[in-house]
């Protein structure tokens, strides 16, 4: 009769809601304010007993507390006595006494030490019971990962693209192609495709398709395969880990490369390798004595020049920024310092000092300087191809470069453009979500710049961010880059599972972790396979792609063959890149327009001011 009753009460409190609708209507066309829910319905909700709580569940850890902690205590003591005669007695298992002694032993010793502590609150509050909400928010990553995430939804990687990847690592017969259409909103706003030809072109060779990086003044100019490792050190990632992407490497054809951490024994397996010339001057600087700070370290001509001629070092990258964390430096306490980190570092023998990697170089100090490192750099290298890293902050800063690579004559050979959404191992939450220009932003800027200086066709532009496809390759070919570097992506085809742990030490697949037992479960064999098997279907899928779109090499991929959903008429818009590159706050520039006079009246207004600006900063 109860349950009766209580359900005749919750249709009568549905019918009144309904009824009651119109009227709530009508008052909030009077009063202006919109009624989400009608508050007599609720309070008739409330009448019944009914939980108007969002998700219907009672807060189950608030029905506990001190009181209920010591009367559930006096309980399991009471049965855990009970239980001893009746075991004794042959009337239940000897097993049950000893079962419930230790867990009533258990509970006590947790409850009370949850009392007795005074850093949680919740803990003194709800004693023994709060660990069970503890146990859910620590898995509460899983269970979304798992249970509930989008196959779309990126954080930051969604399932879809992680699927990508796993599926041409592993070389799946027919798992890179899939049934019944695509699986996405294609009338959804940020929706992207590409305009195929009528009369497309074969697919070109891959050797064809290779970049070839090095100025007027590089002696030493690298064939560069569209697709490479981007920036990971060994220390962020594990020794098998660095083994087995610069085995894939080698065995794929494209580079490698080091991060800001050095040369390791692992980076020398026979891969192509770029390195990463960071404000620690790893494997290239020396300590400083005394030193101003903690760790600091000075760039060494004679070390670097050692380092730079192996034949190895195809390319030497100075980092300025990344986009993870772009203008923020590091620290790696001495007790942390291993004599494979001391080595690859080149740090010398023990004891080791704290290694310091500060937000900014020291061996210059404005625009002027860093071109006069990059000459440097390309005289004690031999003339190998010399370029810088950064992920884009202010526009008149990047101006002011320009104006030193024009009044000096030096020109870097490259420059590596790391977006925003760009990964790392550990950095500080604000850094990674709201420092940093965005990679497409970052390459539309630098490329327009570049053009309107009249030195676009010295500098290869290389990008980085989310680089993990065919299509996504091509998308940034057409906003202005000739070449892609990837990290995530590798680490994925290593076989990362986005399981968030890297600056834990505790990556479950031995990649971001020193670790030994969770590193030894890594073959580097099998996942150097892996990785060479994944950027060669990566790079053939951009390759047909370039194909259909009518192009006979990545070099005729231009602006207007990518298209883009957006919100305007209701929806259905849609803007073409190139429409975006000349309407957008990035615009593109014509030919020499910044140096021309002639042509000063097309620039737009905030590419005067940054020129201007620049010109002072310089």
């Amino acid at each position: 009769m109860r349950v009766l009753s209580l359900a005749q009460g919750t249709r009568r409190a549905s019918l009144r809601a309904q009824q009651l609708r119109p009227l709530s209507r009508a008052l909030s066309t009077i009063t202006g304010r919109p009624k989400s829910i009608d508050d007599q319905a609720l309070q008739e909700q409330q009448r019944l007993g009914m939980n108007p709580r969002p998700g219907g569940l009672p807060e189950w850890v608030e029905m506990w507390g001190v009181d209920s902690f010591r009367k559930t205590g006096y309980v399991l003591a009471g049965l855990s006595a009970a239980s001893v005669p009746l075991a004794l007695g042959g009337h239940i298992a000897e097993l049950l006494p000893v079962l419930l002694t230790g867990t009533t032993a258990g509970y006590w010793a947790l409850g009370l030490k949850d009392i007795g502590q005074k850093s949680h609150t919740l803990r003194r509050n709800f004693p023994v019971m709060i660990h069970f909400r503890y146990l859910l928010e620590g898995i509460r990553p899983e269970i979304q990962q798992y249970l509930i995430e989008d196959e779309q939804k990126m954080v930051p990687y969604s399932r879809a693209m992680r699927n990508t990847i796993y599926s041409r690592a592993k070389m799946k017969i027919g798992a890179d192609t899939h049934a019944l259409g695509t699986r996405r909103d294609v009338y959804s706003p940020g929706y992207e495709w590409a305009g195929h030809s009528m009369f497309p072109e074969p697919m070109c060779d891959l050797d064809e398709a290779r970049v070839l990086v090095g100025g007027p003044a590089c002696k030493q100019p690298y064939s560069a395969a569209l697709l490479n490792i981007s920036a990971m050190s060994y220390g962020s990632l594990s020794g098998s880990a660095v083994s087995a992407l610069n085995l894939g490497a080698k065995k794929g054809g494209f580079y490698h490369n080091t991060g800001e951490g050095g040369i390791s024994k692992y980076h020398l397996l026979g891969a192509d390798v770029v390195w990463n010339v960071g404000t620690g001057y790893f494997a290239c600087g020396k300590n400083v004595e005394p030193p101003a700070f903690k760790g600091q370290r000075e760039f060494d001509p004679e070390l670097f020049a050692k380092n730079a001629t192996r034949p190895e070092i195809k390319m030497i990258e100075i980092k300025l920024s990344q986009g993870a964390k772009p203008s923020h430096g590091g620290i790696l306490p001495a007790n942390k310092i291993t004599p494979v980190i001391a080595d690859a570092r080149g740090l010398g023998p023990p004891p080791w000092s704290d290694c310091n990697s500060p937000p900014r170089h020291s061996a210059f100090s404005s625009p002027a300087g860093l071109m006069k490192f990059v000459a440097q750099l390309r005289e004690l290298s031999g003339g190998k191809p010399i370029g810088f890293k950064m992920c884009v902050g202010r526009p008149e800063e990047f101006a002011a470069l320009c104006h030193a690579m024009i009044d000096s004559g030096t020109v870097p050979d490259f420059i590596t453009i790391d977006g925003g959404e760009g990964g790392t191992g550990a950095a500080p939450a604000e850094f990674q979500d709201s420092l940093g220009m965005p990679a497409r932003d970052g390459l539309r800027f630098i490329n327009s710049m570049l053009i309107g200086c009249n030195l676009r066709d010295q500098v290869k532009l290389i990008v980085a961010g989310k680089v993990y496809s065919g299509f996504a390759l091509v998308r940034m070919l057409a906003t202005g880059a000739d070449l892609c570097n990837t990290a995530r992506s590798m680490m994925f085809a290593l076989g990362c599972i986005q399981a968030l742990k890297c600056n834990s030490n505790h990556c479950p697949t031995g990649i971001t972790t020193q670790q030994p037992h969770l590193e030894s479960g890594l073959d580097v064999g099998t996942k150097a396979l892996r990785v060479a098997n994944y950027q060669e279907a990566t790079v053939h899928s951009a390759l047909e792609i370039i194909g259909a779109l009518g192009c006979k090499s990545p070099k005729e991929v231009t602006s207007d063959m990518i298209y883009r959903r957006s919100a305007t008429n209701g929806g259905y818009g849609v803007e073409n890149y190139a429409d975006l590159q000349a309407e957008a706050y990035f615009a593109k520039l014509p030919e020499g327009a910044l140096v021309d006079p002639a042509k000063k009246d097309q620039l737009p207004p905030q590419y005067v001011g940054w020129w201007e600006k620049g010109g002072e900063i310089y």
